[in-house]
């Protein structure tokens, strides 16, 4: 697995990680994934780590989950039971960090990156930062608690917005305005800024905490619904078939393929789940 898909620097109790893969828009494809899920349990044991910083490299801070990527043609039971599995895990290693973590948004965030930013303690914005959860659109049900988290953070009636079929894209005044976020600032201040509001914490010796009021255990046990609803939804016809034309007009012949072959079977092994 490329270990330079996600930076790792750690100085003055501050671990600062940075999504380094900039041609892919800093993607959650699967080694990415990976890389998370092996790293941020590591930097929880680190003794050295007193507070988080979480940004990206480049124009995006992440364009999201690479699906056709992360999903491999399989037994559907055993399809389900990985995307269960996997979606649970990702935000599980947000939730259970016990260090305070900030995300530095030092541009578009795009579906999981997202609502797993709105799990850590709070959210630093570049100016040039805009939010997207097009759950809706893709044909999926929200993740990373998103559908009762979000609504806390900022409103039943603007999380609809965004989970919805709207598809809200907030720029980054307009997600301070809801309470999505908690600070904008010029882009090229942002990471200065961001270390500055870490290092006071570090200072303070802030704990971990949770916006809106939720707790760890609430939103684990929401995670763990939200992941088999996921699940259901990825193995739904409407959506097996509209990634398959998505990625064929994208000219990914082989995902799209992968995707053409369990919508067409998928009468069939339906069945089987």
């Amino acid at each position: 697995m490329p270990t330079d898909l996600l930076l790792v620097d750690t100085r003055n109790g501050v671990t600062t990680l940075t999504f380094n893969h900039p041609r892919r828009l800093n993607g959650w494809t699967a080694p990415m994934l990976e890389a998370l899920l092996e790293t941020l349990p590591k930097i929880g044991q680190d003794g050295a780590t007193k507070a988080v910083v979480i940004t990206g490299k480049g124009e995006y801070y992440s364009a999201g989950v690479n699906l056709g990527g992360a999903l491999k043609l399989d037994h559907p039971k055993r399809l389900h039971a990985f995307i269960v599995k996997h979606n649970q895990a990702i935000f599980d290693a947000f939730l259970d960090l016990d260090k305070p973590i900030l995300v530095a948004a030092n541009g578009p965030i795009i579906g999981a990156p997202v609502t797993s930013a709105t799990l850590c303690d709070a959210i630093v914005a570049s100016d040039r930062a805009t939010f997207s959860t097009p759950f809706a659109k893709l044909g999926v049900t929200p993740e990373g608690c998103s559908s009762v988290h979000l609504p806390r953070l900022i409103g039943e009636a603007s999380a609809q917005r965004m989970l919805g079929p709207e598809g809200w894209r907030p720029t980054a005044a307009e997600a301070l305005d809801v309470g999505l976020i908690d600070e904008v600032v010029p882009h090229d201040d942002l990471q200065e800024r961001a270390q500055a509001i870490a290092r006071e914490w570090v200072a303070q010796g802030k704990g971990r905490a949770f916006r809106a009021g939720s707790t760890r255990e609430e939103l684990k046990a929401i995670n763990a619904t939200e992941s088999l609803q996921l699940a259901d939804a990825f193995l739904s016809a409407p959506f097996l078939k509209g990634q398959m034309r998505f990625l064929w007009a994208k000219g990914k012949r082989g995902p799209a393929a992968m995707f053409a072959g369990l919508w067409i079977t998928s009468p069939v092994w339906r069945l089987l789940l």
